[in-house]
């Protein structure tokens, strides 16, 4: 039967196939190395304590009627003390922050705001969902393949012959899937680059907006700092739309607390989309954010034990695949910089299995690292990437750092039966 044309022609997940896959598996009894969902397990990584009380809390005071379009009172001027105090950022909580279920309603509305149907969106790849939103509202793709030497992260001569007629450019730092950020300097030439742009622009010419996704920027590790375009140019508050909220911040992605800083007249468009929309965050969650974001201490305990503990499985895997590597196998890794993410390499097209079968692609590569090491991971080519890409996602969110050993010694195993 048919049905719109948006129905018919969106791509289907690539992640949600192979969560099939490992289903299946699950299923007949097999152990596997599940690192596929940027998401996490509640047993290894729960909320917030004080969090998950003051939510019990809101519901027993019957907070479950509906919120304000853009978000309670209350927690508009928690976010704006937690991100003034946390990243020098100056937002209005009567006018430049909206509060949103989680950031995919905010990232919805922003491109729906924004964008008009036919008007160039520039992202790069590989990338979390842009090419998805982008098709939603018919808007023309224009897609940069980053590289392996920039961190996958796009640079300032790479997008600068992509910025004529553009209308949104599409960042995210630090980045799902490559757990990689954006340097100062690199950043800094990117914003100086959209100035230049709109500055060129005619009278009454749309401008050319930057949404800047940083849904993991408390999550870094080690010499790396995170970077923000308002705070590098302060001219770009005209421009910039923030992605932000408590889903990887705090791992709280199942309890719903997302918001969007940006212009006034920007801001006040995504309200009534989202009023539309019905995309509010839980009243109880609502209040109970509000309460725990101006606990400082409490904050910080937390922050410095969850960083921790990711990092440590990002560190303890990346050695493993450097590892592997040393030992002559065709793997790679970076070195962790930031989210729950390792970008990993399987370099392993073309190579012979134990049974004689030629790993022909990609596809080809992933099955055989699910079936033979027992180990899931999400290629690139799932965010947008040519299919030929031998990069991967790995993400730790559910990672028990007990069973890392096994893995590795799994994975060592299935690549030494490769010729």
């Amino acid at each position: 039967m048919k049905l719109s044309h948006l129905a018919e022609t969106l791509i289907g997940s690539e992640i949600i196939k192979l969560a099939g896959e490992i289903k299946e598996k699950q299923a007949k009894g097999e152990k596997i190395y599940n690192f596929t969902i940027g998401d996490f397990d509640p047993k290894v990584f729960p909320i917030p304590l004080e969090f998950e009380n003051e939510i019990i809390q809101a519901y027993r005071d019957k907070y479950t009627n509906y919120p304000p379009a853009d978000g309670i009172l209350e927690l508009r001027k928690a976010v704006g003390q937690f991100i003034s105090e946390r990243e020098g950022l100056d937002y209005d909580p009567m006018s430049e922050i909206v509060i949103s279920c989680g950031g995919r309603p905010i990232i919805y509305a922003t491109y729906r705001t924004i964008v008009d149907r036919g008007e160039k969106v520039i992202y790069a790849t590989p990338s979390w969902n842009n090419n998805h939103y982008t098709h939603f509202l018919e808007g023309e793709h224009v897609v940069l393949e980053t590289k392996v030497e920039n961190d996958f992260m796009p640079t300032a001569a790479e997008l600068k012959p992509l910025l004529k007629g553009a209308t949104l450019l599409a960042l995210c730092s630090p980045q799902n899937p490559t757990g990689t950020t954006f340097a100062k300097k690199q950043l800094e030439e990117i914003c100086d680059m959209v100035l230049e742009e709109n500055a060129s622009r005619a009278a009454g010419e749309k401008p050319l907006y930057v949404l800047f996704d940083q849904m993991y920027w408390v999550l870094t590790f080690g010499d790396t700092q995170h970077y923000n375009p308002v705070s590098l140019r302060p001219a770009m508050k005209d421009y910039t739309v923030f992605i932000d909220g408590m889903s990887k911040a705090f791992a709280g992605t199942g309890v719903r607390v997302g918001w969007a800083l940006g212009p006034k007249h920007v801001m006040s468009k995504m309200k009534s989309i989202l009023s539309h929309v019905g995309a509010w965050s839980p009243m109880a969650e609502q209040k109970a954010a509000a309460k725990y974001l101006v606990q400082k201490e409490n904050v910080d305990k937390y922050l410095a034990h969850f960083k921790g503990e990711v990092e440590e499985r990002l560190v303890k895997i990346y050695e493993g695949f450097d590892a592997l590597k040393k030992a002559g196998h065709a793997v790679d890794a970076i070195a962790p910089q930031a989210a729950i993410y390792l970008t990993i390499k399987l370099d392993l097209k073309g190579k012979k299995t134990a049974d004689g079968k030629v790993l022909e692609d990609q596809g080809a590569v992933t099955t055989y690292i699910l079936d033979e090491a027992k180990l899931a991971v999400v290629p690139f080519y799932a965010f947008g990437s040519d299919r030929t890409s031998p990069w991967y996602r790995l993400s730790v969110g559910t990672c028990v750092k007990e069973e890392i050993p096994a893995m590795l010694s799994a994975l060592k195993a299935a690549l030494e039966k490769l010729q």
